[in-house]
């Protein structure tokens, strides 16, 4: 037997996972690459039985993590537009991000590679280890369900991209929330919201700023919301303020502004 198949203990991986494996075998294919599969079968001596690699999980994992990732952004961002919505998940499920997660995990360690493979150091390889990912997603799926594949999902891939993101104040491949949020108001006829800057606080190397974004209310009461927010840049406090407002709009039911200006202009045009 090939010497990539000898003894790899996968508790460690499913510990990470916080998921075991009911059929041990489909996290042992996810994990198994066509190299070390194709090894098997040669030294099988003309038995003609075909071992399973991960490319068939990779195929399905692929399409889990888009499904996930796609409805997760959707309710997350309701302002968003579609292009702004793509350009996120592009970026979510690139092998630029996913080579992160798989190094998290740690997944070198439990492939199953065979010798070539393992002597041109297929074990760092960015490709193979982001299809090894995208299979043990795939083999969750299919032991567990959708749900435990949501949550490895969200776990790995989505929650801690969006909160590294917000911690640094980075202009993403991620649309800022400011131009989101001024795309929605215009969208429903709303005024912009004013963005103050509330307090600044510690030392110059290491300041935190806190804004508040104040949506102004339709009979010009006061603020109909407001969001507050702390960053160690202004522009990264505004940002996260911004995106509260947006959550905040997307619990108020739509304004119909769009029919009644087309109401409008059939009246005018007698139409």
């Amino acid at each position: 037997m090939p010497h990539a198949m000898k003894s790899i203990d996968h508790s460690g991986l499913e510990s990470a996972l916080a998921y075991p494996f009911s059929r041990p075998d489909l996290l042992i294919q996810a994990l198994t690459h066509s190299s070390q599969a194709r090894e098997m079968e040669s030294s099988q001596a003309g038995e003609g039985k075909r071992v399973p690699d991960n490319e068939q999980l990779e195929f399905l994992g692929d399409a889990v993590l888009a499904l996930t990732t796609t409805e997760e952004l959707f309710n997350r961002y309701p302002g968003f537009s579609e292009g702004e919505l793509s350009k996120l998940r592009a970026h979510l499920v690139s092998e630029r991000h996913l080579i992160r997660v798989a190094q998290e995990l740690q997944l070198g360690r439990y492939l199953r590679l065979g010798r070539g493979e393992e002597k041109s150091g297929g074990r760092n390889k960015t490709a193979l280890l982001v299809d090894a990912f995208e299979a043990v997603l795939g083999a969750v799926y299919l032991d567990g369900g959708m749900e435990p594949a949501r949550r490895m999902v969200l776990q790995f891939v989505v929650t801690p991209e969006l909160e590294r993101i917000a911690l640094n104040g980075q202009s993403l491949p991620l649309t800022d929330y400011k131009s989101a949020l001024q795309e929605r108001l215009q969208a429903v006829g709303k005024s912009q919201p004013t963005y103050v800057m509330v307090k600044e606080q510690g030392p110059e190397h290491n300041k935190v700023f806190t804004v508040e974004a104040r949506l102004h209310a339709a009979n010009n009461g006061g603020p109909e919301f407001v969001g507050r927010a702390e960053g160690s840049t202004k522009k990264n406090a505004e940002q996260e303020a911004a995106r509260q407002v947006l959550e905040y709009l997307a619990t108020v039911p739509p304004v119909p502004l769009e029919r009644a200006r087309r109401k409008e202009a059939r009246s005018r045009s007698g139409v």
